[in-house]
């Protein structure tokens, strides 16, 4: 803490910084409040995902056989272009999944067994959901990294600054009226000293 001047412009100072911390502790508590949710919602968001991803690993769990044949499935599961965009969650920049472009799948439907028409969808659904998980766990560890700088500003507000703020406020406050009753006692004693000096100079004058 930097030594508070011991001025009138010193106990302004520390009443402004005062308010300003109060003014600002509301803000970074809401703020905290709109991550946590955000957090959960993200949460929730990745498990739905994963349930999704469990569910489609079942319903092609009567593939795994066929899945194994060689049919240049991995070449049509290629990813070619994945499209974001910047969200913003509480004044945070965050990535958005929008979209996924796979590279054409061409193939010849006699030479191909006929699963994969039905699979080949299933597949490519099943990319874009370990995708879209990735892009919401980026997105909760971008939340959770501000969420940790925004409990540690509060921690600062609460503990620090609007303590030793009004801390400050307070010795400012004793000293200056240690300072006003100084200036009294010194203007009573110029007083009595006037006043003795008149009266001598009364007693000593002629009839």
């Amino acid at each position: 803490m930097a030594k508070a001047q011991l001025t009138k412009s010193g106990l302004k100072r520390q009443k402004d910084d005062l308010k300003r911390y109060l003014r600002f502790l509301p803000t970074l508590e809401l703020k905290k409040q709109q991550l946590l949710a955000e957090i959960r919602r993200v949460q929730a968001r990745i498990d739905e995902l994963e349930r999704e991803s469990t569910d489609r690993e079942e319903a092609v769990r009567p593939w795994v056989a066929v899945l194994a044949e060689r049919t240049g499935l991995e070449e049509w599961l290629q990813v070619r272009h994945i499209r974001t965009a910047a969200g913003n969650i509480a004044g945070i920049a965050i990535p958005v999944l929008e979209g996924v472009a796979f590279d054409e799948a061409r193939y010849d439907l006699l030479d191909t067994p006929l699963w994969v028409d039905r699979a080949l969808p299933v597949l490519r659904e099943e990319v874009r959901c370990r995708l879209a998980i990735g892009i919401a766990l980026e997105q909760q560890a971008i939340l959770r990294r501000e969420l940790r700088t925004t409990i540690q500003r509060i921690k600062l507000f609460e503990e620090v600054k609007i303590p030793e703020a009004r801390e400050a406020i307070r010795v400012i406050q004793i000293f200056l009226g240690d300072l006003r009753t100084a200036e009294v006692v010194r203007g009573k004693i110029a007083k009595a000293k006037i006043e003795r000096k008149r009266a001598a100079e009364a007693a000593g004058s002629p009839a």
